[in-house]
C-alpha cells in the first residue's frame, strides 16, 4: 500500500512515498528509507525498490530530494550533497513519527549517488542500524575524476570556472545558469556504455519521468566536487554495510573501494553481468534476494549491533 507523505528538511518540504505492506502484520514494522540517484525522482528506481521491500514486510519511504520532483525548494535543479544527506536524515526523522514503525529499528538503502550520501547520514545519525547501497557512486569522485576515474583533469577544472563565473551571474541578480543533465542519443552512444544507459533510462520510456532533473544549477557543481562520500566509512561499523554492484559497472571500483575502508560488518554482492543502470529495473529481484535477508537480520530479526554510547 502506497501513502502520499511529506516531511520537512532544513526548512523545506520534502514529498515522499510510504510503503507499507498489504497484508496486515502483527506488531510494528521495520523501517527503510530509500534515496534516489542524482537527478531522479522517487517514482524511478527508488520506488521500485521501495515497493520490494515493503512486499517483503518492511514499511519503506521512497522520496524526493530538496530543490528536485514534487519536493519544494528554490532555485530548483540544485544538487546539494550536504542538504542531501539532511535529507536522509530527516526521512529517518519522519518515519519515527509512524506509529506502525519501530523507530529503534530502521535502516537506509542508497541508489547511485545516494549510495553515497547515505553513508556520511549514516556514519553520523546512530538510529539508521543497517545501510545498504545499490550501484553506489561518490557523486564528488564522479566529478573529479569520471565515473571510471580515467577523465581528463582539465574537465572539472573547466566546470569549476563555470560554476565561479554562475555565482557571480547569481550575485548579480541574472538567470542562473544552468548545466545540462542529458545528451543526445548520438553524444551518448558516443560516451559509451555507461552514458548510453543513462540516456537510455531518463531518456526513453524504460525510465523517463516528466519530474526528473534534466539539469542541475552550475552552483551545484562546486559543491558536489567538494563532497566526499566514503572517507568516514569506517566508523559506520559496528553497524553492519551491503554494497550491491554490477560487477560491468563503470563505478563498480568505487564500491569496491568503499568496501575496503568500512569495517565489519560489511559485504560486496557483484551481480553478475551487470552495468551500473542495470540495478535500476532489469535485475531488481536479484537485487532485492540479497536486500530483503540483509534488513530481515539487521532489523527485523533485530541482530544489527546498538549503535556505541556515548
Amino acid at each position: 500500500m502506497r501513502t502520499d507523505v511529506t516531511f520537512t528538511s532544513g526548512g523545506i518540504t520534502l514529498a515522499g512515498h510510504l510503503y507499507t505492506p498489504d497484508t496486515p502484520t502483527d506488531g510494528l514494522l521495520a523501517g527503510v528509507v530509500v534515496g534516489h540517484p542524482g537527478s531522479g525522482v522517487k517514482e524511478q528506481t527508488a520506488g521500485v525498490y521501495a515497493r520490494h521491500l515493503a512486499d517483503a514486510g518492511f514499511a519503506t519511504l521512497a522520496f524526493d530530494a530538496a530543490y528536485q520532483g514534487e519536493s519544494g525548494g528554490t532555485p530548483r535543479g540544485l544538487e546539494d550533497p550536504a542538504q542531501r544527506v539532511e535529507d536522509f536524515k530527516n526521512a529517518v526523522s519522519y518515519l519515527t513519527t509512524r506509529p506502525e514503525i519501530d523507530s529503534d529499528r530502521i535502516g537506509a538503502l542508497g541508489i547511485c549517488a545516494s549510495g553515497g550520501y547515505v553513508i556520511p547520514a549514516a556514519v553520523t545519525d546512530h538510529r539508521i542500524r543497517a545501510v545498504a547501497t545499490v550501484s553506489a557512486v561518490d557523486l564528488g569522485l564522479n566529478f573529479r575524476v569520471g565515473p571510471d576515474g580515467t577523465q581528463d583533469p582539465a574537465v572539472v577544472q573547466a566546470l569549476l570556472d563555470a560554476a565561479a563565473s554562475a555565482r557571480t551571474a547569481e550575485a548579480a541578480g541574472e538567470p542562473l545558469p544552468m548545466m545540462p543533465v542529458r545528451t543526445s542519443r548520438e553524444d551518448a552512444r558516443a560516451g559509451g556504455r555507461y552514458a548510453y544507459e543513462g540516456w537510455e533510462y531518463y531518456s526513453t520510456d524504460r525510465g523517463g519521468h516528466p519530474r526528473q532533473a534534466d539539469e542541475f544549477t552550475f552552483t551545484s557543481i562546486d559543491r558536489i566536487v567538494n563532497f566526499d562520500a566514503f572517507h568516514l566509512i569506517d566508523m559506520l561499523a559496528p553497524r553492519p554495510l551491503l554494497m550491491v554492484a554490477g560487477n560491468e559497472a563503470a563505478t563498480a571500483w568505487m564500491s569496491e573501494q568503499a568496501i575496503k575502508k568500512a569495517n565489519e560488518p560489511k559485504r560486496l554482492h557483484w551481480v553478475e553481468g551487470a552495468s551500473h543502470i542495470d540495478l535500476y529495473d532489469r535485475y531488481v529481484p536479484q537485487v532485492t534476494t540479497e536486500l530483503v535477508p540483509f534488513f530481515t537480520e539487521s532489523l527485523v530479526a533485530q541482530a544489527a549491533v546498538q549503535a556505541p554510547v556515548v
